[in-house]
C-alpha cells in the first residue's frame, strides 16, 4: 500500500468534522491551600476551552511531597474536585512502562538489549529483518509508525481502532509484510508497531502476557492498585472519554499492540510511579533512563524515556499518551526530585490536545519557584 494512501486512511481515521470552539469557561477554582495562585491560573488558562464534563487529574511532586488536584467543567465552569483514584487512560506512557520491563529482564539476566528478538519468536519475520530488544524500545529499528494490514480495518471501528488487531494479524504483518522505513539504528523514528513488538517478544520471554509482567515487574512492588489493562476490574473508577466534539467516545482496546499504548491509570498510582523514578539505587529504573540515542543537542532517548535537556540545565524525563477520548502527560526531574502528571479525558484528536503537554512543562518550571504542599 502507498504512502498517500495510508496517510489518506489515517485522515478518515482521526477527522470527523469541523472542530468548532467552545465558549470560554468560567473560573470557579478559588484559591487552594497546597497550590499557588499562579499554578491554579496555569491551569485555568489551558483548560478553560475543553468541553464540558472535561476532567483532569494532577500529582504535582515537588521534593517527593505529592500534592493531588482535581479540576472538572461541569455548567460551563471549572470547578475543582477529587479524582485522584479516577481512572485514565494514559496512552503512550504504557511504553515507559513497557521498557522498565525490558530494563527488569536485563537486569535479571533474561535478555540483553542487544539481543535480536528474532531468537525469542516463534514465528520468521520478512526480509530476515532482526531487530533488537533495544532498538525497540528507543524507536530505531527502522519499523513504520503502525503495521500496514492495521488501517483498513480500523476504518470500520475509528472509535476503537485497535479492537480487532489481534496476534494472528500482527504475526501475519511481520512474516510477510514488514519493510524497514530506514536503516535500524540511523535515526529515531516513533513507532507503535515498535512499541508493541516489544511486549509481544517480552511475553514470548516469559510466558507471561503483558498485564501479569506489569503486575509483577511494576504494579505490585510499587503498590499501584488502580492500575491495569483490563478495563472492566476499573469501570466503577474509569472516567468517561470524550471526542474532539466533546461528546463521549469508546475507550481503546490495544490487543495485540497493547504495550503500545494499553494501561489504564490514576494520578494517585503514577505518582508513585515517579517517585520510583527518585530512588538512585533503583537498577532498573536507572537503566531505562540511561541515554540510548540522540535525537538532537537538547532531546534524547533512553528505553522509552524521552530526555529533554532544558536551557535551565535541567534534565527532565517526559513521555505523553494519547487516545481517542484521553490525553496525558508526564515529567520527572530526578535530580530536583520533582514530577508532574497530568492525565485528561481529552481526545488526542481535539485541535488543542496539545496544550496539555504545554501545561505539563509550566507546572514543571512552576516547581522550581512555587511552593507545593504535601497531601
Amino acid at each position: 500500500m502507498k504512502r498517500p494512501i495510508l496517510f489518506l486512511l489515517i485522515l478518515l481515521i482521526s477527522c470527523g468534522g469541523e472542530d468548532k470552539p467552545f465558549t470560554p469557561a468560567l473560573n470557579s477554582l478559588g484559591d487552594n491551600d497546597d497550590l499557588s495562585p499562579g499554578q491554579v491560573e496555569l491551569i485555568f488558562t489551558t483548560l478553560q476551552n475543553y468541553p464540558e464534563n472535561t476532567q483532569a487529574a494532577f500529582a504535582l511532586i515537588k521534593k517527593e511531597n505529592i500534592t493531588f488536584y482535581g479540576v472538572k467543567r461541569q455548567n460551563d465552569s471549572l470547578v475543582e474536585i477529587r479524582n485522584e483514584r479516577s481512572v485514565f487512560e494514559i496512552g503512550s506512557i504504557s511504553k515507559v512502562f513497557t521498557s522498565i520491563l525490558l530494563a527488569d529482564y536485563v537486569i535479571n539476566g533474561k535478555v540483553s538489549l542487544d539481543d535480536h528478538i528474532n531468537d525469542y519468536l516463534e514465528i520468521t519475520i520478512n526480509n530476515n529483518i532482526s531487530p533488537t530488544f533495544r532498538e525497540l524500545s528507543n524507536h530505531t529499528s527502522g519499523f513504520p509508525r503502525m503495521p500496514s494490514n492495521f488501517l483498513l480495518g480500523s476504518l470500520f471501528n475509528r472509535d476503537n481502532p485497535y479492537k480487532n488487531y489481534d496476534e494472528e494479524k500482527l504475526e501475519e504483518f511481520l512474516s510477510e509484510d514488514l519493510e524497514l522505513e530506514n536503516e535500524p539504528g540511523e535515526k529515531s523514528a516513533y513507532s507503535n508497531l515498535g512499541a508493541g513488538l516489544l511486549g509481544y517478544s517480552l511475553s514470548k520471554v516469559s510466558g507471561m502476557d503483558y498485564q501479569s509482567m506489569l503486575e509483577e515487574t511494576i504494579f505490585n512492588p510499587y503498590e499501584m492498585s488502580n492500575s491495569t489493562t483490563k478495563r472492566n476490574e476499573v469501570n466503577e473508577s474509569l472516567v468517561s472519554g470524550l471526542d474532539k466534539k466533546g461528546n463521549p467516545t469508546s475507550n481503546w482496546d490495544l490487543n495485540a499492540l497493547v504495550a503500545a499504548g494499553g494501561i489504564l491509570s490514576t494520578s494517585e498510582d503514577m505518582a508513585k510511579f515517579a517517585v520510583a523514578q527518585f530512588d538512585t539505587t533503583n537498577s532498573v529504573m536507572n537503566l531505562a533512563r540511561e541515554v540510548t540515542f540522540s535525537i538532537s543537542p537538547t532531546m534524547y532517548i533512553g528505553l522509552g524515556w524521552h530526555i529533554i535537556y532544558s536551557n535551565a540545565g535541567d534534565t527532565l524525563y517526559w513521555h505523553n499518551g494519547a487516545t481517542g477520548g484521553y490525553r496525558s502527560s508526564m515529567a520527572v526531574d530526578t535530580d530536583k526530585r520533582n514530577a508532574v502528571i497530568i492525565l485528561t479525558n481529552i481526545s488526542a484528536f481535539h485541535e488543542h490536545a496539545g496544550n496539555i503537554d504545554d501545561l505539563c512543562f509550566e507546572l514543571m518550571a512552576s516547581l522550581k519557584e512555587e511552593k507545593v504542599s504535601a497531601e
